[in-house]
């Protein structure tokens, strides 16, 4: 490891949303430089101008502050390194490919498009790698600069050594490339728009980055990199390629595996913690290799390069939906029920179901009291969730009661067809109608249980023959939630003013005896 400070960096294209490849290597060097008491920059890679846009560089940003990254230096912080956008540093590209011209390090290339075109049909049709001969470096450089000086078009290329490039990579160990398969890349364009390799270098290099930590797909870039330090008289930083991150099909990630953007996992009802948790263990195992949960400061303090693994990664959404559900249960109530409310907005009413400030007036007196239920309704439901977006489902129990499709469900056929159902539905059919606090919708735990033992009683059912049948007439499905949860949730949601009306235990029954008389 170097003596130097560590300074790691993400720099992101503004090209698209954040990608989870992306994030992970965020993370990886957040959690670097956290536990080695570094510094993080964060800078944006935007020479792609027909491609970048503001829009996703602020949704980069937003992206990374709900994951819980922060970072020490950046476009929205300033530094000493800056500036912290490559559009900001064109005249820094300009200037430094000019000293490599004029050092012999590089030279101007006047092959159009359509010569190196036939130059890799060539080498293609000979079985060769497609790769640029080095025919404009027999060109002598007054007269290349004579050439220039016409304004005839050309380009900068950098005279790559004709040895071996070798570097080091902590998690690949010894690399090295042979000088025949890299060829002499671009560095500045005929337009006078730096290219990727050349721009990466110098920015890493004036920023004295110490460590570049990102994803394996970098790999065959670096040895036109480390020319390109060597050939500037600059130090080579430490490299750490992180592996590749596959679906379950063992293909790269990609939008066909489902969900890959941050946002599409923020949407989803992802929480960030469980996010960066799943995230930690694609590619990199901690001490002991068995522990699976961690919070971020425990994975600062137990994060080491030295345990990322060269092998490709699976993205198991199973996995992650394991993990979310964990920190879902962990959550405060409170926190979980305002994550949720966007998605059950159009069944409580707007914005009627947000608690009021006390100096607010409202319209509504009943606003705080849709909002109390309304984390009633989330306590009892969220514990059974992978994700958050699949309350509203979860919850199609109570807004949503279809006796007649409570009957016609197949996976319902088997308890209806029981020998003792028709008797447990018909005794406890007859105590709720009967019931004068069923009726009222002040149906209590108690009292259901009540008339829930008296139909044992009646019936001869027990166990399952008892309450499966039950469940279905009350829920509409044979297995739910506990009975002494869900009918005060029930018994009080039918007197809220809510676009559409809970139905009590009471409307329930006298619905699925309807239903079923027909």
């Amino acid at each position: 490891m170097t003596k130097n400070p560590v300074r790691v960096r993400f720099a992101p294209s503004p090209t698209g949303h954040l990608h989870v490849g992306n994030a992970r290597t965020a993370l990886f060097n957040w959690l670097f430089a956290r536990q080695q008491g570094g510094i993080m920059a964060l800078r944006i890679e935007d020479t792609d101008i027909d491609r970048s846009e503001a829009r996703f560089e602020d949704q980069l940003i937003a992206d990374l502050k709900w994951l819980g990254l922060d970072w020490d230096e950046g476009p929205d912080l300033g530094g000493g390194f800056g500036p912290y956008r490559q559009s900001d540093r064109l005249d820094i590209y300009r200037t430094h490919a000019e000293r490599l011209l004029d050092e012999q390090k590089a030279y101007l290339c006047f092959c159009t498009e359509e010569d190196l075109q036939k130059e890799r049909a060539r080498a293609t049709a000979e079985h060769r790698q497609p790769i640029y001969s080095g025919k404009c470096r027999a060109i002598d450089p007054a007269e290349a600069q004579r050439r220039r000086a016409s304004s005839e078009p050309c380009a900068i290329r950098l005279r790559i050594p004709e040895r071996p490039i070798r570097f080091h990579d902590i998690v690949h160990g010894a690399v090295e490339f042979s000088n025949e398969v890299v060829s002499d890349p671009i560095i500045l364009r005929s337009s006078g728009m730096p290219v990727y390799n050349y721009v990466v270098v110098i920015d890493d290099a004036l920023m004295k980055i110490s460590h570049v930590i990102r994803g394996d797909d970098h790999l065959s870039n670096t040895p036109k990199q480390v020319a390109l330090y060597e050939a500037l008289g600059w130090p080579v930083p430490e490299f750490a390629h992180l592996s590749t991150i596959l679906g379950a099909d063992r293909e790269r990630l990609s939008k066909r595996h489902g969900a890959t953007s941050i946002a599409n996992f923020r949407d989803m009802g992802v929480l960030p913690e469980a996010l960066d948790n799943y995230l930690a263990l694609l590619g990199w195992a901690p001490t002991g290799g068995t522990r699976e949960i961690f919070s971020m400061p425990e994975l600062v303090k137990e994060f080491s390069l030295q345990r990322v693994t060269p092998s490709p990664a699976v993205f198991d959404m199973e996995k992650l939906y394991w993990l979310n559900r964990h920190y879902i249960k962990e959550s405060p109530p409170q926190r979980i029920q305002k994550l949720t409310l966007p998605y059950f907005l159009p069944l409580l009413g707007g914005p009627l179901s947000q608690p009021q400030q006390e100096t607010e007036k409202s319209d509504s007196s009943e606003s705080p009291d849709v909002y109390k239920w309304f984390a009633s309704v989330i306590q009892l439901l969220a514990p059974s969730v992978d994700r958050l977006d699949q309350l509203p489902e979860k919850a199609s129990l109570i807004f949503n009661y279809d006796a007649k499709a409570a009957l016609a469900s197949p996976d319902n056929a088997e308890v209806l067809g029981w020998q003792n159902t028709d008797a447990v539905l018909a005794r406890f059919t007859f105590k709720i109608l009967e019931d004068e606090l069923a009726r009222e919708g002040k149906l209590t735990p108690e009292q259901f249980k009540k008339i829930v033992n008296e139909v044992k009683a009646e019936s001869g059912a027990k166990g399952k023959e008892l309450f499966h049948p039950i469940r279905i007439v009350v829920t509409g499905s044979h297995s739910g939630p506990e009975f002494d949860k869900l009918i005060p949730i029930l018994e009080e949601g039918s007197h809220l003013p809510l676009p559409k009306p809970v139905l009590n235990v009471y409307r329930r029954v006298e619905q699925f005896a309807k239903a079923r008389a027909k």
